[in-house]
């Protein structure tokens, strides 16, 4: 398995209250976009968790700094996880767990996707950082399923990204759950070795 690298952008340690600060305003962030409040005044954000505006913008200078954090969070929970289902469950069971269940977080945190949108509309370079994570965390998953000889050694990771990168640009579809659960069939169904 490769190291993950952290998704953090800090330039150096904060004192702890500073950090605490900076969770509570990461955490009230998550859990408004979550809510569906992304278009929330960005000032009430610092009232909504405890801080002041100063904390706020010292922290966060912008909405698009704000998700940027947001996101480096969310992308942080989805590789643990990846690492987790590597660790415990059969190498092809853990990939289709991965992927599944990156469906289902996305479509239980608006937020995350909200945040992936707005992220991709200012081309914001965290994007291309946590989808080198991201990438880095399914390239494990897939290359212990080949390993294991139960997916097929022929598909590389980008097909993959390809299919999750799909799967979020399309979050917003009415029936996206459905689609985005029968993408992630199609793609496991792909992966099978062909019968011999």
């Amino acid at each position: 398995m490769t190291d993950a690298k952290p998704l953090r952008a800090d330039a150096k340690p904060l004192r702890a209250d500073a950090r605490r600060n900076r969770d509570a305003l990461i955490a009230r962030a998550r859990a408004l976009f979550a809510e569906g409040c992304f278009d929330l005044r960005f000032d009430d954000f610092a009232t909504l968790a405890g801080v002041g505006t100063g904390t706020l913008y010292r922290h966060f200078p912008t909405r698009e700094a704000l998700a940027e954090a947001v996101y480096r969070e969310e992308l942080g929970a989805l590789c643990d996880r990846a690492r987790e289902l590597q660790a415990t469950l059969p190498a092809d069971e853990a990939l289709a767990s991965f992927l599944r269940g990156f469906v289902a977080h996305l479509h239980a945190h608006e937020g995350l996707a909200r945040t992936l949108s707005t992220l991709m509309a200012t081309h914001s370079g965290v994007l291309a950082e946590g989808a080198e994570a991201l990438g880095r965390a399914v390239a494990d998953l897939l290359a212990a399923a080949v390993r294991a000889g139960t997916v097929r050694d022929d598909v590389g990771v980008g097909a993959i990204m390809m299919a999750l990168q799909g799967i979020c640009a399309a979050y917003g579809h009415p029936a996206y759950r459905p689609d985005a659960d029968g993408v992630v069939t199609l793609v496991l169904a792909g992966l099978r070795p062909p019968a011999r």
